[in-house]
C-alpha cells in the first residue's frame, strides 16, 4: 500500500472514531450536574453565602451605635453574652414549649387525625374538608391574625366570649392576654396542620388497596386497620413532616410578632427567632444590635442542626432508605 493511501485510511479512521464519540450518549452524572447547577447557584447565593454572612457578623460588635465604619471584631464576645443573658434562658424555655407544644398538638397531631378521617370518607366530601383546613395557610398573615383577635377579644366583641356566654358559661376577658400561650400555639398550630394533613392523606392513599382489604376480610376493624396497616406506613412521612415543621417553628415567628409581639408584658412569649429579631432589627432599647442578633441566628441554625439528626437518629434514616430485600413487582 501506498504511503497516500495509508494516510486516508488513517483520516477515515480518525473521522469514524470521532463520530461514534460524538454519538456516545454523556455520562449519566454529567446530565444530573447540569440539571443541579441552576438550583445550587440559587442554594449558593440565597443560603450559604448569606448564612456565612451572618457568622461572620457574629464575631463584631456592629450596631446603630457602631454604624457600618466603626465596628470592631470581638470574636466569642457575643456567644459569651449569649450564656449570660438572663433572659436567654427564659426565652430558649419557651422556644422548648412553642415548638413542642405546636409540633405534637397540631402540626403532626391534628394533621394526622384530620388525614384518617377524611381518608374514610366519600372522596368528594373528604377533598371537601381538606380544602376548608387550607384555608388558614392560603390568608394573608395579617388578615388571620386580626381574625383571631377578633375572636379573642374581651365581651361584648370576641367571638369565644359571645359563644361562651351563648351556653351559659362565665366569659372571660381578652383571652389572647389572658392565656397567651394556649392562643398563640393555637393561631400556629392550626396553619401548620394544614400541611402535615395534605402529606399524610397522600401517603395513605399510596397504601395498595389489595392490603386493606385483606386485612377486612381478616376480621379487623377499622382500629386496628388504622393501627396495625396504617400507622406503621406513615413513618417515612411522620419524619419528613416533625422534622421539617420542627425547622420551621424554629425560625418562624411572624404570627407570634403580629399576635403579641413577645407579650404581654416583657419577654412571656418571646421566642428565640422573634429575639434575634428584636436584637438585630427592632431593638426594645432602640439599639439596634446586628452583631449580637446575628450570633443568636446562628446558634438558632445549630439548634435545628442537632434538632435533625436527632429525627434522623430516632427514626432510623438508614433503615428507611435502605433498599428493599424484596421488590414487588
Amino acid at each position: 500500500m501506498s504511503e497516500s493511501g495509508a494516510g486516508t485510511g488513517a483520516a477515515s479512521h480518525g473521522r469514524a472514531a470521532a463520530v461514534l464519540a460524538a454519538a456516545r450518549p454523556a455520562a449519566p452524572w454529567r446530565l444530573g450536574a447540569g440539571f443541579l447547577l441552576p438550583f445550587a447557584l440559587v442554594v449558593a447565593v440565597f443560603f450559604l453565602i448569606p448564612a456565612v454572612l451572618t457568622v461572620i457578623l457574629s464575631l463584631t460588635d456592629v450596631s446603630v451605635v457602631t454604624g457600618l465604619r466603626d465596628f470592631r471584631w470581638v470574636g466569642l464576645e457575643n456567644y459569651r453574652r449569649i450564656l449570660t443573658d438572663p433572659v436567654a434562658g427564659l426565652v430558649l424555655r419557651n422556644t422548648l414549649l412553642y415548638v413542642g407544644a405546636t409540633l405534637t398538638l397540631f402540626n403532626v397531631g391534628l394533621a394526622l387525625v384530620l388525614a384518617l378521617a377524611t381518608a374514610f370518607l366519600p372522596q368528594r366530601w373528604g377533598g371537601f374538608f381538606r380544602a376548608v383546613w387550607l384555608l388558614p395557610r392560603i390568608t394573608p398573615s395579617v388578615v388571620y391574625v386580626l381574625m383571631w383577635k377578633y375572636f379573642a377579644a374581651e365581651p361584648p366583641y370576641g367571638v369565644i366570649n359571645q359563644v361562651l356566654a351563648a351556653l351559659g358559661l362565665p366569659a372571660g376577658g381578652n383571652w389572647l392576654y389572658e392565656h397567651p400561650w394556649p392562643m398563640v400555639i393555637a393561631i400556629n398550630g392550626f396553619v401548620g396542620a394544614s400541611m402535615g394533613m395534605i402529606i399524610f392523606s397522600a401517603a395513605i392513599q399510596a397504601i395498595p388497596r389489595e392490603q386493606l382489604i385483606a386485612a377486612q376480610v381478616d376480621g379487623a376493624g377499622t382500629w386496628a386497620l388504622v393501627r396495625r396497616v396504617v400507622l406503621p406506613q406513615l413513618r417515612w412521612p411522620a419524619l419528613f413532616v416533625a422534622a421539617y415543621q420542627t425547622l420551621s417553628l424554629l425560625a418562624s415567628y411572624e404570627y407570634i410578632l403580629l399576635a403579641t409581639d413577645g407579650g404581654p408584658g416583657f419577654y412571656t412569649t418571646e421566642v428565640w427567632a422573634l429575639y434575634a429579631f428584636h436584637t438585630a432589627l427592632s431593638n426594645y432599647f432602640g439599639n439596634a444590635q446586628y452583631g449580637l442578633g446575628a450570633a443568636l441566628a446562628t446558634v438558632l441554625v445549630v439548634i435545628g442542626l442537632v434538632a435533625s439528626l436527632l429525627y434522623l437518629r430516632f427514626f432510623n434514616f438508614r433503615q428507611l432508605t435502605q433498599r428493599p430485600r424484596i421488590e414487588v413487582s
